[in-house]
């Protein structure tokens, strides 16, 4: 934010002033009895004729409390502002003859955006508003930099990201995003602490960056002489705990992968990630039809919401389709050219789809439904039977093992959620890492790596069981009606600024 260079020197001259007065700037002593809501709460139970000149009635209730302030208007020898806690906001009135002279001189030498505590009882001023009437008035922290211009604002995006800060300052909506992020977290583990899953921590750092086909961030551990991997997902860890006995697990994590930067990708991540035993990845879409709904409940009060312009309905069974059916029909691929890697590229061409030269069959039909059927579906859509060479981590399908028993969902045109029957053979799984390590050196640099202690882990015996990884910050995009990751996450990654 550009400041004026005057009004940064005539703040420093106020603070100078305050102190050469004895006035610490920064006290630490000063006790907030009661938040704002609870004194707007107080006020709303109050009949309809109260509200008169507390000074005539010892009976009216005392309030003392701090916030920000955030507006002031100052007329001579008494001044109205208004201020704001983590609860709400509040009108307050200060006059010369309450608070005393020296506070009251002091009083206009601050400025919006300084914090103050007050003490009075509470009036209604003639337009009805209640309204704090002070009789003490103390400085608690003064702000050394001006607040955004109240009627502009805090407005681009560039600068609301970098200082978040003052984006919550300034924009009640922006707070209200990420009040409803926590609700909506709380919610989900709710959801799952009610059906007897256990909370856990899994490791950040690995040794071998599974559980995903995605490029990990390094790090090195001096003391051991090791490079480690900031996790890309803790699903090999979390299955290892099915191998312990615990037979129901999640983890809502941190996870990192070393991508581009989009409206819908930020490099460090939120997930939820959730495993069960004896189920099967059908089990686990009805499971996520029911958080969804509880979700929305809770923190909208319906099963419906709008998001860019759409109704989503979580109500009821949603839709369920096939990958290879949801291509021809959606896609307007021939399913005669499912199985022919030549017409398959040759169609991608057409369609603008990039490829590289070494991706076999199952990953070309996968970018291509990326780029023809994900935008289109709209309303939820668990999209079932994915190649097994793009799930290296799923259960084969009994009837066709070329495809595994796995679903991504999709919710207005993106990826939510994905899940899957896992593996539990041992031989298997040893294979799936092998091909893996052979699409690693024919050049794809996301392919999953080796895991030799987690094929071991197998080898003691998993039950059968099914997982699923749910993106916490899409998710709130969608109860939240954000266009970018960037609007949900406090603190997005940003290219440093030119000095």
């Amino acid at each position: 934010m550009e400041i004026s260079k005057d009004i940064v020197e005539l703040r420093q001259k106020k603070i100078e002033d305050i102190k050469q007065g004895g006035i610490r700037l920064f006290p630490n002593d000063f006790k907030a009895s009661d938040t704002i809501q609870e004194i707007n709460a107080w006020a709303g139970t109050q009949p309809d004729d109260a509200g008169g000149d507390p000074s005539a009635s010892d009976n009216t209730q005392a309030f003392q409390t701090a916030g920000r302030m955030m507006a002031i208007n100052k007329m001579g020898k008494s001044s109205f502002i208004r201020f704001r806690d983590r609860t709400g906001q509040l009108q307050a009135y200060i006059r010369a003859d309450k608070v005393g002279e020296e506070a009251y001189s002091l009083f206009k030498k601050l400025d919006v955006g300084d914090f103050i505590g007050v003490s009075g009882k509470m009036f209604k001023t003639r337009t009805g508003e209640w309204t704090l009437l002070a009789d003490q008035m103390t400085l608690i922290s003064k702000s050394m930099r001006p607040l955004p211009e109240k009627f502009h604002g805090l407005k681009d995006p560039e600068k609301r990201y970098r200082q978040r800060y003052l984006d919550l300052v300034m924009n009640q909506d922006v707070r209200e995003i990420f009040v409803k992020r926590t609700r909506m977290i709380q919610a989900v583990r709710s959801f799952l602490l009610n059906r007897d899953f256990l909370e856990v921590e899994t490791p950040m750092m690995q040794p071998v960056a599974g559980g995903a086909e995605a490029t990990p961030f390094v790090t090195h551990h001096n003391a051991l002489d090791m490079n480690l991997f900031l996790r890309i997902a803790p699903e090999l860890y979390l299955k290892r705990l099915l191998v312990g006995g615990f037979d129901r697990v999640f983890e809502i994590n941190r996870n990192f992968r070393n991508e581009g930067v989009s409206t819908r990708h930020n490099p460090e991540f939120t997930m939820i990630e959730f495993y069960q035993a004896y189920a099967t990845y059908e089990d686990l879409m009805v499971l996520t039809e029911e958080l969804f709904r509880e979700v929305s409940m809770a923190v909208n009060g319906s099963p419906v919401i709008t998001y860019d312009g759409e109704e989503i309905d979580f109500s009821g069974k949603w839709n369920r389709m096939p990958l290879l059916t949801s291509l021809s029909e959606i896609g307007g691929l021939d399913p005669g050219l499912f199985g022919n890697r030549e017409g398959l590229i040759e169609f991608a061409v057409k369609k603008g789809v990039t490829l590289t030269k070494t991706e076999r069959i199952g990953k070309i039909l996968t970018k291509l439904f990326d780029a023809l059927v994900e935008p289109k579906l709209i309303q939820p859509t668990f999209i079932t039977g994915y190649p097994v060479e793009v799930s290296p981590l799923s259960r084969k399908n009994d009837e066709n093992p070329e495809l595994t028993d796995r679903f991504e969902l999709f919710i207005a045109g993106r990826e939510i959620a994905n899940g899957f029957s896992e593996i539990n053979d041992p031989v298997d799984q040893k294979q799936r890492f092998l091909q893996q390590m052979e699409d690693r050196e024919a050049g794809d640099k996301e392919a999953h790596q080796m895991d030799s202690d987690y094929i071991e882990a197998l080898e003691y015996g998993m039950p059968p069981a099914a997982g699923e990884g749910i993106g916490i910050d899409r998710m709130i995009m969608l109860f939240t009606g954000a266009m970018s990751i960037r609007e949900v996450i406090l603190f997005p990654l940003m290219k440093p600024q030119k000095s």
